[in-house]
Parts: structure tokens; sequence; C-alpha cells
């Protein structure tokens, strides 16, 4: 097992293209690390320079106690899972599992010690005798994880290897490679994983620590619970969570206790709020609210927001409500045994924020300004 460290890694391409901008990121010993983000972020450019595949410009790459910038792939203790899978078309399972230890020259019977242990685990034995051809896409990303797992590398890395997959068997998958980590972990054998994904399902429910990415840099690195409760900036705020937060310019007022104000309605809060504010604040903001912690309130209630539903979504368990305010679309989600279609007749409706969920967002550097100092 091995920890990872990037430490100032750049890519700049030929074109002067600055892909990665200076990236710091430690990988702990046997962590289950999910780098995350839209397309285009350098999530997968960043994957790769730790692989060996592409070059770094700048900055250096650690695994476990050895520098391994200049080393080739086969040297640097890594096994990748690639999204396409990238089986060997003409050799069978068996034969796609044992390549990579008898390139090395491993002994015969390590190798089909290896192969029965492998196929056990990712229960697999029963399509040893198949081509690719033959396999199902969950079958195949089986068979790929198993060609990395026989390797026993320092770090397994793992490239978009469930997009290809129905959103039935992704879950499947999801469940699989996390029990395999935690199966690994306990036997004490290589588990330090780095997995790319832009599904942020993968990545809070996989993840032991999550890396969302923006750009070439690194916006947060934080365990799912906390990238969800406390984003450090509006970016991650609006990224980690589905449906996504709503995102809303106001005006915040302190004479007394903070105040925000909507297109000419007001809401008053309490301590909890202003406790969390930090001393340098403008006027503008940004409002951030989870579509979960905007709370329906009674007609008569007077410290609320007033809008017009537009749009309903049923869900079964969940119900999401599509609310016009003041010229913003916000989104509500309440659970669908609180939900009645007559609460909606005439599809007003007066909304209150979860004063302990709120967040304040600089609309200039999109800093969370509203987060506790504990």
């Amino acid at each position: 097992m091995a920890n990872l460290q990037l430490k100032k890694v750049e890519k700049v391409y030929g074109n002067s293209f600055k892909a990665v901008h200076g990236i710091d990121l430690d990988v702990k010993d046997g962590e289950f690390m999910v780098l995350v983000g839209p397309s285009g972020c350098a999530k997968s450019t960043t994957l790769r320079m730790i692989a060996g595949l592409e070059t770094i410009t700048g900055g250096e790459i650690r695994i476990g106690d050895k520098v391994v910038n200049n080393l080739v792939p086969g040297d640097r203790g890594i096994a990748m899972v690639f999204q396409n899978y990238a089986l060997y078309p003409h050799m069978k399972v068996k034969n796609n599992l044992s390549f990579g230890l008898k390139i090395k020259r491993t002994p015969k019977e390590k190798i089909a010690a290896g192969v029965e242990n492998v196929s056990g685990i990712l229960e697999i034995g029963e399509l040893l005798e198949r081509l690719p051809k033959q396999l199902s896409g969950g079958q195949a990303q089986r068979v790929a994880v198993g060609r990395a797992l026989i390797k026993q590398p320092e770090v397994f890395l793992f490239d978009e290897p469930l997009s290809n997959l129905d959103a039935k068997l992704r879950a499947s998958m999801r469940v699989r490679i996390t029990d395999l980590h935690k199966q690994l972990k306990q036997s004490a054998t290589s588990s330090t994983v780095v997995y790319v994904t832009h599904d942020q399902t993968e990545a809070m429910t996989m993840g032991d620590r999550i890396c969302v990415m923006k750009d070439g840099h690194i916006m947060q690195v934080a365990d799912p619970v906390t990238l969800y409760n406390r984003p450090e900036n509006e970016f991650v705020a609006g990224f980690i969570g589905s449906p996504e937060m709503n995102l809303i310019p106001v005006k915040l007022s302190r004479n007394g206790a903070p105040a925000i104000t909507l297109g000419g309605q007001t809401v008053t809060f309490g301590n909890q709020l202003a406790s969390r504010l930090s001393a340098n604040l403008g006027e503008k903001l940004t409002m951030g609210v989870r579509p979960q912690h905007m709370q329906m309130v009674s007609s008569e209630t007077e410290n609320a927001f007033s809008g017009k539903v537009s749009h309903v979504e049923f869900m079964g368990h969940e119900v999401n409500l599509y609310v016009a305010i003041a010229g913003h679309q916000v989104t509500v989600v309440i659970p669908g045994d609180h939900y009645n279609p007559s609460m909606l007749s005439d599809g007003a409706i007066r909304l209150a924020p979860h004063e302990s969920r709120l967040h304040l967002f600089d609309p200039e550097t999109g800093q969370n300004i509203s987060l506790s100092q504990d």
C-alpha cells in the first residue's frame, strides 16, 4: 500500500494552454479519493499524469517514498481501469487477466493462483474461457477491474469506469467496487484508489474524500458530508447536490438581526446566521439554499418569501416544486407523503429558508462568507 502526493503539479500543452494550475493533493494510504468535476476540468488529465500517460510540466508526483515524474507507467506501481475497458479482443478472459503478469515473467503457478483469486473475488470464474465479445458491459468491467487487481499495485486508478453502463448496472457496480476496496483494506493489501468521474452520485456514494475540480484548479477537498453541508465556494455549492442548490442574488442588511431582501421581499434571520457571517460583507451577495432546506409555511407567516408554483414533479418519495420568486426560479423539495395537490390549488406558496442551512457567497470571489469558524 502507498500514499500519493501531488505537489504544485502543472500541465501546459505545446500551444501554451495551461490545463492544470499547480495543484496540491494528498491521498492517504488506503484511501478512496474521487476526482469529480464537469467535462474539461482536467480531472482525467490529472489521472493520466499520475499514471505516466501524460508528462507533467511542473511540480512533483510521489507514490509512496519515490518521486515518479520520470518513471514509465510500468515502473510506477499503479494499475489503471479505463473507460472503454481496453480488453484484448483476441484473448480469453483468463489470458486478459494474466497478460500483465506474463510479460513480467511471473512464474506460472503464481499466475494461476492470481487468476483463481481474482476471479473468485469478482465472481467471474465462469467467464474465464470467454472472449470479450461474449461479455456483457458489467462482465467486461469486472474483467477490467480484475486485470488491475491481479497486479497488486500500490495505487489503483479508475478513469470513469462506469460511464458506459446503464443506470441499474452503474448502481450495482458502485457497490461492487466500494465493497472490493473495503475487502482489500481489511486484508492489508493494495487499496489506495484514485477514481475519476463526472457523476456526483458516484462521487458522493463511493469516495472517502472528494476532490472537486474546475478548469484545472482544485476547488475543495473534503468528505461527502462536509462538501454537502459546508461548501467553501459557490462552485462546489452548485455542483454538489441534486437537485442543485438554489443560488440567488440578494441584498443583505445588518441593522441588528441580518435581513435578506429578494425583489422587494425581506426575511429576517436570528443570531444563528449572524454568528456565522464574515465581518467584511458587501450589501450585494448570493444566497445559497438547497431545495430540501426551503420550508413551506402557512400563508399567514409574515417572515417568509412569497412565490408562485410554475411546475410540479411528483417523484413518489419526494416532490419537486419549481417556484417563481421575484423573477427567480427556486426549486423546493418536499417529502412525497407530505404532498397533497390541493395544497397548491391556486399556485401561491410561502417559503422560509432553514437558517442553519443558509449560505451566503461573495458574488465576486465566489467564497462562502457564512461558514462558522469552528
